[in-house]
């Protein structure tokens, strides 16, 4: 066997830059489907989020890498169907609820994964049989459908009509059970408007080939799995890989070994990294990575936080769930990407009513070229207001990059 190469930080860093796609340039012109699905054959899925105090957290990856878009673009890849322009991309729990492409829902439901949360309400399905074939009967008559109009309809609200032979259900049991059939894949999303999710049967959202390739093969779906996962991360230890899509550590391990095995796997040391870690032959590596980028809490690049302080030296913690007497940074911090370095962090808001995007608080990371992140920064906060359809930007006195920001703004 080979001996194991080694590689310092700093090619790390880069490689995994470039595998999320930080390494090339936005487009020059209008960004296009075409555009969209590289990014999605860098970065594999895109997390969901129902926080909207800046972007819903799917959009935003997206601008990171591309610049300003219509974020129609993206609706219409992930909740409608054309001949012409089929959907690219369905609902399912991968690293979290999150956007993927629909070839790769099969692998998503083969049994690698760790079973989701839903799985706590199959005793209420196995209990109550004849729910579940409500629910189904239900979505069959009237989706695509969402969770509320359900929950009356079978719930038993006065004057709400009923599919034929549909029995009174408890609303909240109405609501486990369309999460439990998501979760076993019998239901997804068809659309959603004003993000609702609109429920209805996996058999009219997916293409038949998607559909006729379920189930799949546990061991062979897992391999499919760290495969994109590696891929999205450029390198990366087995719980990194693990971690994309949530394996369970037992599959995981199977089969990045596999992969090994297979040649499919190169492993390698990376200077100041614990665990071993591993890529794909023939992964690039960029002499340097330029150019700009705020990233939302749930960007691939940054979600996983033991990765993120690995690589990048950078603390990122998300303080949504903190009481404001006790947050260090903000509600929803954005950290901001400088020429391959993570050099400072915003606390965003959009502000609709007003017509602005607020920066509540901005702090430089130690060692910070402040006047230069300031006019990056200050750059890229009006091109993200712009995107938003906002008027302007409006820095607030909270952090020590603010008054610096402040003055590149004004």
């Amino acid at each position: 066997m080979p001996p194991v190469r080694t590689i310092s930080a700093d090619v790390a860093r880069r490689t995994a830059l470039a595998a999320q796609g930080f390494a090339e340039p936005r487009p020059a012109g209008p960004v296009t489907r075409r555009h969209l699905q590289r990014v999605l054959g860098r970065v594999q899925l895109l997390q969901l989020d129902s926080v909207n105090v800046a972007v819903r957290a799917h959009y935003m990856p997206v601008f990171s890498r591309l610049g300003a878009y219509a974020r129609d673009l993206l609706d219409r890849s992930a909740w409608h169907h054309t001949a012409r322009r089929p959907r690219l991309l369905v609902e399912y729990w991968a690293h979290e609820a999150s956007l993927l492409p629909v070839e790769d829902w099969p692998l998503l439901l083969s049994g690698a994964k760790r079973p989701g949360w839903w799985r706590h309400y199959a005793q209420l399905a196995d209990r109550e049989p004849a729910l579940v074939d409500d629910v189904l009967a239900a979505v069959k008559e009237l989706g695509p459908v969402g969770a509320g109009t359900l929950e009356t309809a079978l719930g038993g609200a006065a004057g709400t009509p009923r599919p034929p032979g549909v029995s009174w259900w408890e609303r909240s049991d109405v609501k486990r059970i369309c999460e439990y059939l998501f979760g076993l894949g019998a239901l997804t999303t068809g659309t959603r408007v004003n993000f609702q999710r609109l429920y209805d049967l996996t058999e009219r959202v997916l293409p038949p080939a998607v559909l006729a390739a379920h189930p799949m093969d546990h061991g062979e779906a897992a391999r499919g799995l760290v495969r994109r996962a590696a891929r999205a991360l450029g390198v990366a230890t087995e719980p990194d890989l693990r971690d994309y899509y949530r394996l369970g550590p037992a599959e995981s391990r199977r089969a990045v070994q596999e992969l090994v095995e297979a040649g499919e796997l190169e492993p390698v040391a990376v200077r100041g990294w614990r665990a071993p870690a591993y890529r794909a032959p023939g992964t690039g590596v960029p002499r340097r990575v330029e150019g700009r980028a705020l990233l939302a809490p749930f960007d691939p690049l940054i979600w996983e936080r033991e990765r993120t302080e690995r690589i990048f030296g950078f603390r990122y913690r998300i303080e949504i769930y903190v009481p404001e007497p006790k947050r260090e940074y903000g509600y929803y911090v954005f950290p901001f990407l400088l020429d391959g370095e993570l050099v400072a962090r915003v606390d965003l808001k959009a502000d609709r009513a007003a017509g602005v995007l607020r920066v509540q608080g901005a702090f430089a990371e130690a060692g910070a070229e402040v006047p230069r992140v300031a006019a990056e920064l200050a750059a890229e906060l009006r091109h993200m207001a712009e995107w938003l359809g906002l008027e302007g930007v409006v820095v607030g006195e909270r952090g020590d990059l603010a008054g610096a920001l402040g003055g590149a703004v004004g």
